[in-house]
């Protein structure tokens, strides 16, 4: 696949459309073409321990971040036509679809591909595990910043670049 966009959402609790920030890593022609990285105040506002354990933000930090719907109408245009990649698409497709559900926008017919299910089948048993950090090294990506969504989606495009 030469032409796609990775992306990867962190959310602030456990409902898929608390949405808090957005990679985007767009791929023409096999390289990178731009990366996009924006807070979003989630919906609904609050942020559990577990989460922000996970990818250090708070409600602080996106207090005075735009809507989704307002985010999404920056990255739309930019993404317009291309499959959307992203490691465990189960995940990030049902925040999306959660989060376009959430403000009551139509959600468009976007085809996602899953780079950790295309390790699965590329590497199978050599790898310990199939997680974003682990498959990133093994196709020469050094995930510095994990559960950072864009340093994340950088990562699942250098992956999707290999494998898929």
């Amino acid at each position: 696949m030469k032409d796609f966009a990775a992306i990867d959402f962190e959310t602030a609790n456990s409902q898929r459309s608390s949405v808090c920030s957005v990679g985007v890593v767009i791929v023409r022609g096999g390289r990178i073409t731009d990366k996009i990285y924006r807070l979003i105040r989630p919906a609904p506002n609050y942020y559990s321990r577990w989460t922000t354990e996970i990818h250090g933000l708070t409600r602080s930090d996106t207090d005075s971040a735009a809507d989704f719907p307002e985010v999404w109408a920056e990255i739309a245009p930019l993404i317009e036509g291309l499959p959307l990649v992203a490691h465990n698409s189960p995940f990030d497709e049902g925040c999306l679809r959660a989060a376009f559900e959430r403000w009551g926008l139509p959600y468009p017919a976007y085809t996602f591909h899953c780079t950790c299910r295309a390790s699965r089948r590329a590497f199978g048993r050599e790898l310990p595990n199939h997680q974003l950090h682990t498959v990133a090294e093994r196709c020469g990506y050094n995930l510095m910043r994990h559960h950072h969504a864009l340093a994340d989606a950088e990562a699942c495009a250098c992956i999707a670049m290999k494998i898929i």
